[in-house]
């Protein structure tokens, strides 16, 4: 008892006595050391008050967070999307491993008289034999199977193009006040810059040559849709007025009078939709996209001038020989009565054919 007491009588004058003791830590780095602002200091705890606004410098700082918009709505269109943007990937896939193995696998020689035959039946002989010649420097420079693969994605994009933009074309047409809404899409389809395309693409599709085909068909469908406008706008009101008088239907008025008038406008529409796709499917390049274009990459890339000069002349080529065959297919005279396929190398054909239609005309005759 007098030990206890002695004990608590010592506690009781040592008010230090009875305090825990702080276990001393070895790493002087640990956090154990209070922060500023737990012990109460409030000068470092304090937040900075804004800055105030200036008004001889108000765009500074962004005030509509479009930006933040963009990226918001396009992680939810990822996220949301991507099952139907990977359904649209398969008859773009399709057509494209169509013409890629066809033109590729074809062997060379083949394969030039082939596109031969097709521009001298489409252009005439001096544009067969032009084409001719192109293709073989491009052969002889060693860009063939790139140039083919490059030829299968132009083809592509514009058989999509014509399929999506000749009917949105005619009905824009024929519909003044949806084409007051198209146009400003058209216009800020037409006026992005081509490299702005490559993000959310890639975002959607990934990358690839079925990618670098997508992007191309939106920046290259404006003109196709324009021109289509223009062309059937263009019309005279008295051959429509006159087709009316006829009795003709709304379909007939489309397809014997307003699209063969038309015509003209509409392959101009066609020729800008090729250029465009040509010059996108190289800037397509920069997400693997196959072709001549990733020749040019390739060669800025090591500083290769030799290599980017092959892939350069060989998109020029292809470029003025797609460029000839449109203008000479638009600028076609319309009252030429001899047919497309009365000449050129399917001429022969037809003549066998019309010949053996009046022989059995004959044959039946003497029967009768």
């Amino acid at each position: 008892m007098t030990t206890e007491t002695n004990i608590q009588s010592t506690e009781a004058l040592d008010p230090w006595a009875s305090t825990a003791q702080t276990p001393v830590s070895s790493d002087p780095w640990s956090a154990t050391t209070a922060s500023p602002t737990t012990a109460g200091d409030w000068l470092n705890g304090a937040t900075d008050a804004p800055a105030p606004f200036d008004w001889l410098h108000p765009f500074q700082d962004a005030i509509i967070p479009f930006d933040h918009w963009v990226e918001t709505g396009l992680g939810w269109l990822v996220e949301h999307g991507r099952p139907l943007f990977q359904a649209v990937r398969v008859p773009v896939d399709f057509i494209l491993s169509s013409f890629e193995t066809t033109l590729v696998s074809t062997p060379a020689p083949v394969m030039l008289l082939i596109l031969f035959l097709i521009t001298w039946q489409l252009a005439g002989p001096k544009m067969g034999i032009a084409s001719l010649a192109s293709l073989i420097t491009i052969g002889l420079i060693g860009a063939w199977s790139q140039a083919m693969v490059t030829l299968a994605l132009v083809m592509t994009s514009v058989f999509f193009c014509l399929l999506i933009g000749l009917p949105l074309g005619i009905w824009l047409a024929r519909n003044q006040t949806a084409a007051k809404f198209i146009r400003p899409v058209l216009d800020a389809m037409q006026t992005t810059p081509a490299f702005v395309y490559l993000v959310p693409i890639v975002m959607l599709f990934g990358i690839g040559n079925v990618p670098g085909v997508v992007v191309t068909i939106i920046f290259a469908l404006p003109p196709i849709v324009r021109l289509t406008i223009l062309g059937i706008q263009q019309v005279p009101e008295e051959l429509i007025e006159a087709g009316h008088a006829f009795g003709a239907s709304p379909k007939q008025m489309l397809y014997r009078i307003q699209l063969p008038l038309a015509m003209p406008t509409i392959m101009a529409g066609v020729n800008q939709t090729l250029m465009l796709s040509l010059s996108m499917v190289v800037i397509a390049s920069m997400i693997a996209v196959g072709g001549l274009g990733q020749m040019v990459l390739r060669g800025i890339g090591r500083l290769d001038m030799g290599l980017a000069a092959v892939g350069g002349l060989g998109i020029v080529i292809l470029a003025i020989l797609l460029d000839r065959l449109t203008q000479h297919i638009g600028t076609e005279n319309r009252d030429q009565k001899v047919r497309w396929y009365q000449t050129g190398p399917i001429s022969p054909f037809y003549l066998l054919k019309q010949k053996l239609t009046h022989q059995s005309a004959n044959n039946l005759g003497e029967q009768k």
